[in-house]
């Protein structure tokens, strides 16, 4: 959070990537303007409370679990339309469209089935959905953001 403070005044957008604990919601809620991890029903609520009246609506994304990975986190497939249905009735939160991170072994089919998904909701218009590995079959199939962390610092080591 020093990072975000320090560059307050560079008109910068900032999104958050990664597991959300409910204790840091506050804190996810006050510095960011986009989240592409929301898991479940209890952290948007939490964001939601969280999230200041008088600043934009966070814009978030539903992470989904596209191939029912039990070492993944995310909703699966059969819950979308039901926390899509309770997202519409936050204030301070926009559901803006989702997030996947497949199994490599068969992203392009899941890149397919998360386009699918998004044009069951019309009123969303976004996918996070892709690495360095395959961010080109990704844009191909409808991503808006990709997450190219391995081709800008190099591999984790």
């Amino acid at each position: 959070m020093d990072k975000i403070d320090s560059l307050k005044n560079q008109n910068l957008i900032w999104h958050f990537i990664g597991p959300i604990q409910s204790n840091k919601a506050k804190q996810i809620a006050q510095n960011f303007d986009w989240v592409h991890s929301v898991d479940r029903l209890k952290i948007a609520k939490r964001l939601n409370d969280q999230r200041s009246e008088d600043m934009e609506k966070l814009n978030i994304l539903l992470q989904v679990n596209i191939d029912n990975e039990s070492t993944k986190s995310g909703v699966l497939i059969d819950e979308i339309d039901e926390l899509v249905t309770h997202f519409e009735n936050f204030q301070n939160i926009a559901l803006r469209g989702f997030m996947c991170i497949p199994n490599p072994d068969n992203a392009e089919q899941s890149f397919k089935k998360m386009a699918e998904i998004l044009k069951k909701h019309p009123n969303l218009d976004t996918l996070s959905m892709g690495m360095s590995a395959d961010l080109e079959l990704a844009i191909e199939n409808g991503a808006n953001f990709v997450r190219i962390g391995t081709d800008i610092f190099g591999k984790r080591v």
